[in-house]
C-alpha cells in the first residue's frame, strides 16, 4: 500500500520537473524570440546606411554610379539606366527590294511571339533613359517621363550627375514634381556641369506657381520649357518680373515655352513687362493659351518704341548720374581729396547738367557719326568746351591743351561715341588713354541695365527704342483677332523701315518670325520674309542645285 501510495505521491511529483523543463524550454524559446527580433530590425546597420552613400565616388558613369547609390541607400526597386529608344525608321534607302519583305515577315513574327508582348510593356517601366555621344559615349541629355521623382532620387541625382562633364540637358515629363522637390532640383542644377543650358519640366503643374525660380539671376539655364503645367496669370505674373524689373534683368534665358497652359490677357501683359527691359530672350512661344486682343497688343506695343513711365524715367537719371560720377572718379583729372562733402555736394549739384549733356551728345553724335573726321575733331572740342562748362559751376570755360580742367568733358562726352561706334584713334594721347576705359564702362552698363540705351524725346516724354533683341513669336492657337494683329502689323512696319535704316550686321533688328492664324497674318509674314536670312538661303541653294544637275 505504501508503494501504491508512494507511486501517486511520486506521480504528481514527477510533472513537476517535467513542467519545469518544459517551461524552461519556452523560456529559452522565448529568450532567443526576443535575441532574434531586434536581429530582423538590424539597428545598427541602419544607422550606417545612410553614410555609405556619402564615402562612394562616383566614376562618371550614370548606370554604374545610380545603381550603386541606390544599393548603398537602401533603394531595392530602382529605375534602370537604358539608352533612349529611337522609332524604327519607315523607309531605308539603302535596303533593297527584295530585303523589305524579309523585315516586314521578322516584325510580323516576332509580334506574334509572347516575348515581343511583353517587350513593349518595358517602355512604361521607371527607367532613365539617356542619350549618349557618338564619340566617347558620354550622358548628354537625360530624360525621364512617367513616374514620380522623389527627394530621395533627386539626392541621388546630386551626387551622380555632377560628375557628368558633357552634360547639356534635362528633360522631366510628368514626373510629379511639387514645390519641395522643385527646390532640390533647382539647388541640384549649379552642381551640375556648365554644360548643361536647356531644362525642361512639362506635365509638372504646381500649386504655388513657383517656376520662376528657374529663371533666377544665379540660373544657369539657356532654354526653359515650360510647357502644359497650367500656369495661369498669377505664375505669368511671376515669370514676367523674372525676366525683369527696374532693379534686376535675367541675363542667361534665351528661349522660353510657354505653350499649353492657362495664360490669359492679364498674364500676357505681365510677360510684355517683363519684355520691356530684357535683352537676352530671343524665343518666346504663348502658343495654345487664352491670350485674346488685350494681351497681343501689349505684347506688340513693346516690340516698337513706347514710353517710360515715371518710375523708369527717375531710374534711368539715376543710373546715368552714377555713370557720371563713376566717369569722374576715373578720369585722370580727378583730385585726391574727392571724398570730402563739399566735393560730393558739387557733383550732386552738377549732376542734372552731365546728365542732359549726356542725353543731347546722344542725339546729335547718331545723325553725324559717318562724316569725315576733320569734322569729328571740331565738334569734339565745341563738345568738351560745352561739357567743360556745364560741370561745375566754379569752372570758367575750358581750353583745349589744359587735361586738367576739361578732363570731366572729355571722360563724359567720348564715353557715350562707342555706343554708336567704335572710338576714333584720332586726337591727343590723352583720349586715346581715356576710350578704352570708357567703352569697358559703356558695354558694362548696357549689359546692367537697358535703360541706358539711347532715348528719343517727343513733347516731354520718354520713348525707348522698344526690345528688338526678340526675334521669334509663337501665338497659334490663341483667341486673337484682326485688332490684335494689326498691333503687331505696326510694329513689323516700324522694325523693317528700321532694319532698312539702320546699317546690316549692328545689333539686333528685331521679330525675323511671328506665328499667327489670321486673313492679315499673310501681309506679316510679306514683310518679315525679306529679314529672314534662312528664307534668303534656300534660293541659292535651289540654284546651286539646278546648275549642278
Amino acid at each position: 500500500m505504501s508503494g501504491e501510495t508512494s507511486a501517486p505521491g511520486a506521480s504528481p511529483r514527477a510533472p513537476r520537473p517535467g513542467t519545469q523543463k518544459s517551461s524552461s524550454t519556452v523560456a529559452k524559446k522565448g529568450d532567443r524570440g526576443a535575441k532574434e527580433k531586434p536581429a530582423t530590425v538590424l539597428p545598427p546597420v541602419g544607422e550606417e546606411e545612410p553614410k555609405n552613400p556619402e564615402e562612394y565616388q562616383c566614376t562618371g558613369v550614370l548606370e554604374a554610379d545610380f545603381a550603386e547609390l541606390c544599393a548603398r541607400s537602401g533603394y531595392v526597386d530602382f529605375p534602370k539606366v537604358v539608352n533612349r529608344p529611337r522609332p524604327h525608321p519607315t523607309f531605308v534607302p539603302s535596303a533593297s527590294l527584295s530585303e523589305k519583305p524579309i523585315l516586314d515577315d521578322q516584325r510580323l513574327s516576332g509580334s506574334c511571339s509572347l516575348n515581343s508582348m511583353e517587350s513593349k510593356y518595358v517602355f512604361f517601366r521607371p527607367t532613365i533613359q539617356v542619350e549618349l555621344e557618338p564619340e566617347d559615349k558620354s550622358v548628354k541629355e537625360i530624360y525621364i517621363r512617367g513616374w514620380k521623382v522623389e527627394e530621395r532620387t533627386l539626392g541621388i541625382f546630386s551626387k551622380c550627375l555632377p560628375p557628368l562633364s558633357q552634360l547639356q540637358a534635362i528633360n522631366f515629363w510628368k514626373v510629379g514634381l511639387t514645390d519641395k522637390t522643385l527646390e532640390i532640383f533647382i539647388a541640384l542644377l549649379p552642381l551640375c556641369s556648365s554644360t548643361l543650358r536647356k531644362v525642361s519640366l512639362e506635365g509638372n503643374p504646381l500649386p504655388e506657381q513657383s517656376y520662376h525660380k528657374l529663371m533666377a539671376l544665379d540660373s544657369p539655364i539657356a532654354h526653359l520649357s515650360l510647357r502644359n503645367n497650367n500656369i495661369n496669370d498669377y505664375g505669368a505674373e511671376l515669370l514676367g518680373r523674372a525676366l525683369s524689373t527696374l532693379q534686376s534683368c535675367n541675363r542667361t534665358l534665351v528661349s522660353l515655352n510657354l505653350g499649353f497652359n492657362l495664360i490669359g490677357d492679364e498674364g500676357a501683359c505681365h510677360i510684355a513687362q517683363g519684355l520691356r527691359l530684357n535683352r537676352s530672350l530671343l524665343w518666346l512661344s504663348l502658343a495654345h493659351n487664352r491670350i485674346q486682343d488685350k494681351g497681343a497688343l501689349r505684347l506688340a506695343e513693346v516690340l516698337r518704341p513706347f514710353e517710360l513711365t515715371h518710375r523708369e524715367v527717375v531710374e534711368r537719371r539715376r543710373l546715368l548720374l552714377e555713370k557720371g560720377t563713376q566717369e569722374r572718379s576715373r578720369s585722370p583729372s580727378s583730385s585726391r581729396h574727392g571724398d570730402s562733402k563739399t566735393d560730393r555736394e558739387k557733383n550732386t549739384l552738377s549732376g542734372v547738367s552731365s546728365v542732359a549733356l549726356v542725353e543731347k551728345a546722344e542725339k546729335m553724335q547718331t545723325p553725324k557719326t559717318p562724316k569725315g573726321l576733320g569734322k569729328k575733331k571740331d565738334k569734339e572740342v565745341k563738345k568738351e568746351e560745352k561739357s567743360g562748362s556745364g560741370q561745375s559751376p566754379t569752372q570758367g570755360t575750358p581750353k583745349k591743351d589744359d587735361s586738367t580742367k576739361a578732363g570731366k568733358g572729355k571722360v563724359t562726352i567720348p564715353e557715350q561715341k562707342p555706343a554708336k561706334g567704335k572710338g576714333p584713334k584720332i586726337g591727343s594721347k590723352e583720349k586715346r588713354s581715356i576710350l578704352p576705359e570708357s567703352e569697358l564702362v559703356a558695354e558694362a552698363t548696357e549689359m546692367v541695365n537697358p535703360l541706358l540705351e539711347p532715348v528719343e524725346h517727343r513733347d516731354g516724354r520718354v520713348f525707348m527704342p522698344g526690345n528688338k533683341a526678340l526675334l521669334h513669336l509663337n501665338l497659334l492657337r490663341n483667341r486673337i483677332t484682326e485688332v490684335g494683329l494689326e498691333g503687331f502689323l505696326a510694329t513689323v512696319q516700324y522694325q523693317a523701315q528700321f532694319t532698312k535704316f539702320k546699317s546690316a550686321g549692328k545689333g539686333p533688328v528685331g521679330l525675323l518670325w511671328l506665328s499667327l492664324a489670321c486673313p492679315a497674318h499673310s501681309t506679316i509674314q510679306e514683310l518679315l520674309l525679306p529679314r529672314d536670312p534662312t528664307a534668303k538661303a534656300k534660293p541659292r541653294e535651289d540654284e546651286a542645285s539646278a546648275s549642278s544637275g
